[in-house]
């Protein structure tokens, strides 16, 4: 039984399936996402998104086949357990983890703190930076699980953390020691972060300037090196973020650059937009531009730097209620 008094802590993810049996769920949900997919006429979005999780769920299927499955749930499950680990008072914190388009749900998730007795609740999506697409979603996911069950608890919401200090310091030690691969330490260091539609920013999302945030954090570290902004995983039609990652290695390739270094931002765990879309994918639009050194620094996952992130965050939220 847990004590009296419990803080829950919820770790929030968009998810992502762990086997191509999951595929067509996933993105029916996904797409299903008003906040993900701004369909222009909302009654039919679910036909929408139940046609398109079934014409184009082939694309998905491919991916996670030619990477062995999505390791996101178990990264995450792994990054809660470390957390819990890290912080203080034995039993005072529980930690709980949400996927927006998988499970364990939010509302499974609730379920569980309410079981557990929780007094009050840290909600921490893990995205650094903030975008009504992803944090916004899953927050407000959460706040609509708990009235969904009838469950009430304060919550207290961390809403991004795009230059936090030991964010910025455990990117830094990633960089540093991918850098070491590189022919005499030197290459192009290639900032990528998730695009989203010019339409999105255009109407107000802070998410492209805390993107530029953390970027200006890395740079102040890495000041001798070259470096760019580029975003990854563009999906549909319509004006995206630019400039697009494919986009600047070919340019990078046409300018000569021996070497380069990509650094996604917006991903704390690796997924099959970083196995897949950057460690394949962009390093053959790598190898075809002529680049001869393609490394790609890892995420943050469950490394104990990152543990050490997520407590500071959770206390300060729990800290300024």
């Amino acid at each position: 039984m847990t004590a009296a008094g419990t803080v829950g802590v919820v770790l929030m993810s968009m998810g992502e399936p762990e086997a191509i049996g999951q595929v067509r769920p996933y993105l029916r949900a996904l797409l299903g996402d008003p906040d993900l997919v701004r369909f222009p006429i909302p009654a039919l979005q679910p036909t929408f998104a139940w046609t398109v999780a079934l014409l184009h769920a082939g694309r998905l299927r491919r991916k996670l086949a030619a990477i062995g499955g999505s390791p996101l749930r178990r990264l995450t499950l792994r990054q809660g357990a470390g957390l819990e680990k890290a912080l203080p008072g034995a039993g005072k914190y529980r930690v709980y983890t949400a996927m927006r388009y998988t499970e364990p749900s939010a509302r499974d998730a609730v379920r569980r703190m309410r079981a557990d007795g929780v007094a009050k609740v840290v909600a921490l999506p893990l995205y650094p930076q903030y975008c009504a697409a992803t944090s916004g979603s899953s927050l407000k996911d959460l706040h609509a699980a708990m009235k969904g069950e009838g469950w009430e608890a304060p919550v207290h919401e961390v809403r991004s953390w795009p230059d936090h200090p030991g964010f910025i310091a455990a990117l830094c030690g990633q960089i540093s020691q991918t850098l070491t691969r590189a022919p005499g330490g030197l290459a192009h260091i290639l900032f990528t972060a998730h695009g989203v539609p010019q339409s999105l920013i255009s109407s107000g999302d802070p998410y492209q300037k805390e993107v530029e945030r953390t970027v200006q954090g890395l740079r102040l570290a890495f000041a001798q090196s070259p470096g760019s902004l580029a975003y990854q995983s563009r999906t549909g039609r319509g004006r995206w973020l630019g400039p697009d990652a494919a986009a600047e290695i070919a340019r990078l390739g046409r300018a000569g650059t021996p070497a380069v270094v990509v650094v996604p931002l917006s991903f704390v765990s690796d997924n099959s937009e970083t196995i897949h879309d950057l460690d394949i994918a962009l390093r053959q639009a790598a190898q075809d531009a002529g680049i001869k050194t393609f490394l790609r620094v890892p995420a943050l996952n469950d490394s104990p730097s990152f543990s050490a992130v997520l407590r500071d965050l959770t206390l300060a939220a729990e800290a300024a209620s």
